[in-house]
C-alpha cells in the first residue's frame, strides 16, 4: 500500500463524495479593511440579493434567496440582484445610484458570470467561483465574524483549503514527515512552523535553506564535521539535523539539495543517526523532517534528479500551498493580515481606495503572499496614514491585470513565461545571474527574456 497522502485531491473529502458548486465571496470593503470577509454557497438557491444595510449580516429570506447587506454608503439598498439560470449565474444592476462593475467593467445589462469574476458595488467587492468542492454537511454560509479562528495559522475562505488544513493539523501531531509543495512566496515556511507547534515536540524548528548552501560545504553543514575533516574545519561542528535534534528540520527548497547529499540524508532517516564529516562513529538523532519545495519532485523524480528511495522517505504526507491567484477570494483576508503589521501599534487599518483594491484584485501575483506583503508596505508608507490609492501601489501590479480569461493558447503561454520570470525577479531580487544559476542558463539568455518581456531587474532589487 502506498504510504504517503496527497492533499487537495479532487473527489474524496473524509470519505464523502464531494460536490462542485458555485459559489459567491465577500471578500473586501476597501474602506474598512478590519470588516470580516463570508462565503455563500449557491447550490440550491435561485437569488441573491447585494445592498446596503445598517450593518453587515446574511439573511436568508426564504429557502431560495440569501441577501447580503453591508453598511457601505456608497451601495443602495438594492444595488444587484444575482439569478439562477438553468446551470449559470447571470447579474444584473437594480438600478443602483452609483452602478455596478463586473471585473473592472461597468454592468450595463444582465450579464452571464464566470469564474473568478469580480463584482464591485460602490467599495464592497465580490468575488463569483463557479464550481468549487463542497461536502455535503458543510455549512452553506461562513461568515468570518462568527468563525474567525485560523487552522494553522491561515485564515481562509476558499472551502478546499480549508478542508486540506484541517487534515494537516491532524497529520501535524503525528510523526510522519510531511512534504510542502507550492510556489515561492505561498507560506511553506509558515505552514511548517505551524506544524512543528502542534507537533508537541519539544525542541527548536531549524529551518536549512538547502540551496543557499554551497556546494561543497552541503555535508559538513547538515551532518556536521570534526575538526581538520576538511581545509577550514578548525573546530567540531555539530551539524544543523542535530540542533534540530528533540525537534523539526525544515529542509527548504528540498529540490535543490545534491545527489551525494541525498544519499546521506536518505541514510539519518532510516538508521536515526548522523555520521559527521570526518568522524567514523555515528550520532543518534530523533528529528522529524519536514520538506518544501517550489519545483516538482515527481519530475525529478522521474528525470532521475532526485532519489526515488528519499522522496518516499519524505512523502509520509504531501501538502499543496496553492498560489494566491488559485485563492483570489482569501485577498481581503491576507491584505487586513499585513496591513495589521504594518500599521502602528494601536492604529486603524488604511482602507484602500476603489481603484487600488480593484488592481490588487485583478493582479496575477506572481511573487504570491511575499509579493503582496511588498506592494502593501511600500503603498502604506507612500500613503502616509491616507488612503492607499492606485498611486501608491507599485508599477507592475498597477500595470498588470490577471490574465485575459479569452486569449488564445499562444498568449496563454507567453503570459505564464513572463509572470515565472517575474516571479524568479522577486525571488532572487533582481540578480540576474542567480536566475540563471537557478534556470541553469547562460546570463545573456535570462538578459534576452527580459527584454522580450519588457522586465527591468533594477526595480526588483533592495
Amino acid at each position: 500500500m502506498d504510504r504517503t497522502q496527497t492533499l487537495s485531491v479532487a473527489g474524496d473529502i473524509g470519505g464523502i463524495d464531494a460536490i462542485e458548486t458555485p459559489h459567491l465571496f465577500l471578500v473586501l470593503q476597501s474602506h474598512r479593511m478590519a470588516a470580516p470577509p463570508a462565503r455563500i454557497r449557491l447550490a440550491g438557491l435561485e437569488e441573491m440579493i447585494l445592498g446596503r444595510g445598517p450593518e453587515q449580516r446574511i439573511e436568508q429570506p426564504n429557502t431560495q434567496c440569501i441577501a447580503v447587506r453591508t453598511p457601505d454608503p456608497w451601495m443602495s439598498s438594492t444595488h444587484a440582484r444575482m439569478i439562477r439560470a438553468l446551470n449559470r449565474w447571470v447579474i444584473e444592476d437594480a438600478g443602483s445610484k452609483n452602478g455596478s462593475l463586473l471585473s473592472g467593467a461597468p454592468l450595463t445589462a444582465r450579464a452571464t458570470l464566470e469564474d473568478g469574476d469580480i463584482i464591485e458595488l460602490g467599495h464592497t467587492f465580490f468575488v463569483y467561483r463557479h464550481a468549487l468542492r463542497a461536502a455535503p454537511g458543510e455549512p452553506p454560509i461562513l461568515d468570518l465574524a462568527q468563525h474567525p479562528a485560523a487552522l494553522l495559522g491561515f485564515a481562509t475562505l476558499s472551502p478546499d483549503l480549508e478542508r486540506d488544513l484541517e487534515k494537516l493539523a491532524t497529520v501535524a501531531r503525528a510523526a510522519i514527515p510531511v512534504i510542502i509543495e507550492g510556489e515561492t512566496g505561498t507560506g511553506k515556511e509558515v505552514l511548517a512552523r505551524a506544524v512543528h507547534d502542534l507537533s508537541g515536540r519539544r525542541g527548536e524548528l531549524v529551518a536549512v535553506n538547502c540551496g543557499a548552501l554551497p556546494q561543497n560545504l552541503v555535508e559538513g553543514e547538515l551532518f556536521g564535521h570534526r575538526r581538520g575533516a576538511f581545509s577550514g574545519a578548525t573546530e567540531d561542528r555539530p551539524g544543523l539535523i542535530r540542533a534540530a535534534d528533540g525537534g523539526t528540520l525544515l529542509l527548504d527548497e528540498i529540490g535543490e539539495l545534491p545527489a551525494p547529499a541525498q544519499a546521506a540524508l536518505l541514510r539519518v532517516l532510516e538508521a536515526r543517526e548522523v555520521l559527521p564529516v570526518g568522524a567514523t562513529k555515528p550520532v543518534p538523532v530523533d528529528v522529524r523532517v519536514l520538506a518544501a519545495t517550489h519545483r516538482s519532485l515527481d519530475a525529478m523524480v522521474e528525470q532521475g534528479s532526485f532519489r526515488r528511495d528519499l522522496f518516499n522517505r519524505l512523502a509520509g504526507y504531501r501538502a499543496r500551498l496553492p498560489p494566491l491567484r488559485e485563492r483570489i477570494e482569501d485577498l481581503g483576508i491576507l491584505a487586513a493580515s499585513l496591513l495589521s503589521r504594518i500599521a502602528p501599534a494601536g492604529a486603524a487599518l488604511p482602507a484602500i481606495q476603489p481603484k487600488a483594491a480593484r488592481a490588487l484584485l485583478q493582479c496575477f501575483w506572481p511573487g504570491n503572499i511575499r509579493q503582496l506583503e511588498k506592494a502593501l508596505s511600500s503603498a502604506a508608507a507612500l500613503a502616509k496614514g491616507s488612503a492607499i490609492g492606485l498611486e501608491h501601489l507599485p508599477d507592475d501590479i498597477r500595470a498588470a491585470p490577471a490574465e485575459d480569461k479569452n486569449q488564445n493558447p499562444a498568449g496563454g503561454e507567453e503570459a505564464a513565461a513572463r509572470n515565472q520570470l517575474v516571479a524568479m525577479l522577486i525571488e532572487h531580487k533582481g540578480n540576474v545571474s542567480a536566475i540563471a544559476r537557478a534556470t541553469g542558463k547562460a546570463r545573456m539568455q535570462v538578459q534576452r527574456w527580459l527584454k522580450r518581456y519588457g522586465l527591468d531587474p533594477e526595480r526588483y532589487r533592495g
